[in-house]
């Protein structure tokens, strides 16, 4: 995860690298998928998300490019 200034600095740090831009998402976006993705994860019944799983975390915080779908 890199952490950028705007949309422009996002940009620029591709134009530098020539690399394609990729998805971005804001800090309170990061928030709720890291606090969704790991809420369970001290539970001694702990296990992996399944694929299917983890698809419908992402679908409840509104991720649904093709940079989400890990089939």
């Amino acid at each position: 995860m890199l952490l950028f200034r705007s949309e422009e600095h996002v940009d620029r740090w591709c134009n530098q690298w020539r690399l394609p831009r990729g998805e971005t998402l804001s800090v309170e976006q990061v928030w709720r998928l890291a606090d969704a993705w790991y809420a369970d994860r001290l539970a001694p019944e702990w296990r992996r998300k399944t694929i299917d799983e983890a698809h419908a975390v992402f679908r409840s915080l509104g991720l649904s490019s093709d940079a989400w779908m890990l089939d």
